[in-house]
């Protein structure tokens, strides 16, 4: 269902290990459990748009799984794949047909994004791009599906983060697998609105 542009949301939906990473030393994210009784399907279902940084479309802007995989993960990669899909660099002139490219103006660039009429975005990332929307107070809601896993070492989700930033706890959600999804909302707003743009 298509919302009037001053109700769409930036949503920051992603998985996380229990110490805070959301890969792996090198890149792993093996242990990421994908649970039909998570409701993926229907948080895609309530998005048209995803915000990509260049290494996070790189690596799975334009993925297709294999056949080992269930037809539940085909059916959500082709979700994925009907949606509209931005990617913020410094670096690319150019990308695929399938995106396209913002480069620069994030903050009056994503505000004209959510000014139109459509459903909510998915801010995808990577944690350079999520650091950037944090850091510019872009980010409407949190949805971080907290994993059983504790990884020791890799890629944090929060880095360079200039300002606390308050959140309203709005929703939990338990799952059978020990996956649970914690669903914030910032309770206040971020002073500083300038950030230097970071590569995801």
């Amino acid at each position: 269902m298509l919302k009037p542009a001053s109700n769409r949301k930036i949503i920051l939906d992603l998985a996380v290990t229990l110490d805070g990473f959301i890969e792996g030393p090198n890149g792993e994210v093996d242990w990421c459990i994908m649970d039909p009784d998570m409701g993926f399907s229907d948080f895609l279902n309530d998005i048209d748009t995803i915000l990509y940084g260049r290494k996070s479309y790189d690596l799975w802007g334009q993925y297709s799984p294999g056949n080992e995989v269930s037809n539940p993960e085909k059916e959500i990669w082709e979700l994925v794949h009907n949606k509209k899909k931005y990617v913020f660099s410094k670096t690319l002139t150019k990308v695929d047909g399938k995106a396209e490219l913002i480069n620069n103006n994030i903050e009056e660039e994503v505000n004209k994004l959510k000014n139109q009429p459509g459903k909510d975005i998915w801010l995808y990332g990577g944690a350079s791009l999520i650091t950037t929307f944090v850091n510019l107070g872009l980010v409407d809601e949190y949805r971080l599906a907290v994993h059983p896993v504790i990884l020791g070492a890799g890629k944090p989700l929060f880095v360079d983060i200039k300002q606390r930033v308050g959140l309203k706890l709005t929703n939990v959600k338990r799952f059978s697998s020990g996956v649970v999804q914690l669903c914030y909302q910032p309770s206040n707003g971020i002073v500083e609105n300038q950030s230097e743009f970071l590569r995801g």
